[in-house]
């Protein structure tokens, strides 16, 4: 009885493992500019997983349960072939610290389906792509995009219903996320995937003769490729040099210290320099957008991650002058912030003011008129927290200049050349208002 039971299961492996190689040869022949990406991408068959998941190398797929899926739909291998294939070269798994995880792995599959239902394979075709179709055609114009970051946003500001959630569940999902929380081991495929990535990214539009069909995997490989920011190492472009009361150990010479010490009978012949040259923080402007697009939670969540990296005990100087400017088309409102406590109380407090059209000069202004009544010692930064939808100065200030912006704009007026343009994600706010002072 044991041996039949091993027999039939070889042979249920070996069906398996002939679904999955005519799956890979199918995508080869029809997208050539997959090649680098179907080799990297290994096989291993599992026994008794009751699913399909992928740790960023390997698809482990469970033999019958492909089986039972190909019985009903036999273009079922190719089309989770393909779902895996793309979750790895959109970097899908090594997003996984977002602030809703269920969230970014229902965007994440509802972004690699569309991307399959619109390169129209018919060896990918399943009975239920048209009812995905009409779904995505709605949920597109809501999200603004079918990209996975796209619809993780729209998810998180439009809570999906569990109805909803299990018919996405249905329509879009193929293998089990369970390892993408595993960072250390994803990481270190990461720069490979990348490398494939930006490849197939070049060669898709040479590769492929139905060029119309491939927007959305386009956009998603753009999205993918972005660079993000370390906000933290952003905001030392904005560090000011200034004298702090420290021990300088780089300038401090032990050896003559401690002879002094040993010879002289406890008295050194130098002493420690108790200052030293830094880059602190000490004047600075954040500025805040408060036209209608730009939502009070979002700016609440900004300013106050912003305060957190800059009070560091490496970046700030103990006495500080920091100035909050709300503005529209003029300014609103100025809290000036000299310690931990007063942010506090603005945070909790404070309301934003104006919500009217976006004029980023006026604020320009006003802080000249600062610094010419003497406000600030040294300012050197200015970070304007804004959709991009305003009147930039035409003029050049003498200190830095930073616009934030929470996503990509095509049709938004374009950042002056002398100011810095950083595009953070919006879950990248939000996580600091857990910040405590």
């Amino acid at each position: 009885m044991k041996k039949q039971l091993t027999d039939r299961q070889l042979q249920i492996n070996g069906i398996a493992a002939e679904i999955m190689s005519l799956a890979h040869d199918g995508l080869l022949v029809h997208m050539r500019f997959l090649d680098a990406a179907l080799a990297k991408l290994k096989l291993e068959c599992r026994e008794g997983m009751g699913a399909h998941c992928f740790d960023g190398l390997r698809l482990f797929y469970d033999p019958l349960r492909l089986l039972r899926q190909y019985q009903a739909q036999p273009n079922y291998g190719a089309r989770l072939y393909l779902h895996t294939l793309l979750h790895c070269i959109f970097y899908h798994a090594l997003e996984t610290d977002r602030l809703n995880p269920a969230y970014w792995d229902l965007a994440t599959d509802i972004a690699v389906e569309n991307t399959i239902l619109e390169l129209d394979l018919y060896i990918t075709r399943l009975s239920s792509d048209d009812a995905l179709r009409g779904r995505l055609e709605i949920i597109g114009k809501q999200a603004g995009g079918l990209t996975a970051e796209k619809l993780y946003r729209h998810f998180r500001l439009e809570e999906p219903s569990r109805k909803a959630q299990e018919e996405w569940y249905r329509l879009c999902h193929y293998d089990e996320h369970i390892f993408w929380d595993k960072k250390e081991e994803l990481e270190l495929s990461q720069g490979e995937w990348r490398k494939l990535s930006e490849r197939i990214r070049a060669d898709l539009r040479s590769f492929s003769k139905g060029a119309e069909h491939i927007g959305s995997m386009e956009q998603n490989l753009k999205e993918a490729a972005r660079e993000r920011h370390d906000y933290t190492a952003f905001l030392r472009k904005f560090m000011t040099p200034g004298e702090t009361v420290q021990v300088n150990d780089e300038e401090f010479d032990y050896i003559y210290y401690t002879y002094g010490l040993n010879a002289y009978g406890n008295m050194p012949l130098v002493e420690p320099l108790e200052y030293k040259d830094s880059n602190r923080i000490k004047d600075f402007v954040i500025a805040i957008d408060t036209s209608a697009s730009c939502r009070g939670e979002l700016v609440q969540a900004f300013i106050q991650k912003t305060y957190h990296i800059m009070r560091q005990s490496e970046n700030f100087f103990n006495k500080i002058n920091v100035h909050i400017i709300q503005c529209d088309s003029r300014v609103q409102q100025d809290i000036k912030i000299t310690q931990p406590q007063e942010l506090e109380h603005f945070l909790r407090g404070g309301r934003l003011t104006g919500f009217g059209s976006t004029d980023f000069r006026p604020v320009f202004a006003y802080v000249e008129k600062l610094r010419e009544e003497g406000e600030f010692d040294d300012l050197k930064g200015l970070i304007y927290f804004t959709d991009g939808y305003g009147i930039y100065p035409e003029t050049m200030p003498d200190y830095n200049v930073a616009f934030v912006f929470l996503q990509e704009d095509e049709y938004a007026p374009r950042t002056p050349p002398w100011a810095i343009r950083l595009i953070l994600e919006e879950e990248e706010m939000e996580a600091g208002q857990s910040y405590e002072y």
